[in-house]
């Protein structure tokens, strides 16, 4: 995962570079006075986002749940001598009072979440911004669903993504109308060992972000197609919001 999110040119974990300096030159140019305010990277994986937000001249925290990542993150931002807070824990626990200019939460983690996380979490992102501060995050829309597709698939790979070991990987993706979820569903067998990996995915509309960002306190929402900035047209794969 680490090594896929360091990959330039994948976006199987992190978008490709070229996309997340636009998306950071875009997100920082959003805050008024941006050099000395305080950002926080929710999912801020091995740092690449965060480096970009230090560059921009932002006071940056960043907050993953992989040690592996942070472990990355920190020596990566040492090594270039970057003062950034790196913590390894679960955003869901975020405990903060008025001390962010900025909150992200980047590459559609909001939609992994169930109804009643999202909300806590929101109400969390709240209370930690100072007043007038945004939340910028994005999810996928009703368009992603055509480019996974219904269907069930069997690869066989000598290393690769899932393991160095050789291993079988079954996957198959299902959505459940009802609900607006859709779930990648990956069982990975290697010589000794099964697991499986359950990746949920809510899909939004402009309506179903707004109900969830006002029951927050969020009064004040912009919608883009992406976390580049570009105009809503909903008929993009993803949704962005940038609230207050």
């Amino acid at each position: 995962m680490l090594e896929a999110h360091l990959n330039p040119d994948f976006d199987g974990a992190s978008r490709k570079h070229r996309v997340i300096q636009q998306s950071a030159s875009w997100i920082a140019a959003l805050v008024e006075s941006a050099p000395g305010k305080k950002l926080l990277d929710l999912g801020c994986g091995p740092g690449i986002y965060a480096e970009l937000f230090k560059d921009h001249g932002f006071r940056v925290t960043g907050i993953d749940f992989s040690r592996r990542s942070i472990n990355y993150a920190k020596q990566a931002a040492e090594s270039r001598n970057k003062e950034i807070e790196y913590l390894c824990e679960n955003y869901l626990n975020l405990d903060y009072q008025e001390q962010f200019d900025i909150v992200t939460l980047i590459y559609c983690d909001f939609g992994v979440l169930n109804p009643e996380d999202r909300h806590m979490l929101l109400c969390k992102i709240k209370k930690a911004l100072k007043p007038g501060g945004i939340l910028l995050f994005d999810g996928f829309t009703k368009s992603q669903l055509s480019l996974w597709g219904e269907n069930q698939k069997i690869e066989y790979c000598d290393s690769g993504f899932w393991s160095p070991l050789p291993y079988v990987c079954l996957k198959r993706n299902i959505y459940y109308e009802a609900d607006q979820v859709f779930l990648e569903q990956y069982i990975v067998v290697t010589e000794n060992e099964c697991h499986c990996y359950n990746m949920w995915n809510q899909i939004f509309s402009k309506d179903s972000l707004l109900k969830e960002l006002k029951q927050a306190g969020f009064n004040k929402v912009q919608f883009f197609d992406d976390v580049c900035g570009s105009p809503f047209s909903g008929e993009n794969n993803t949704i962005c919001a940038v609230a207050r």
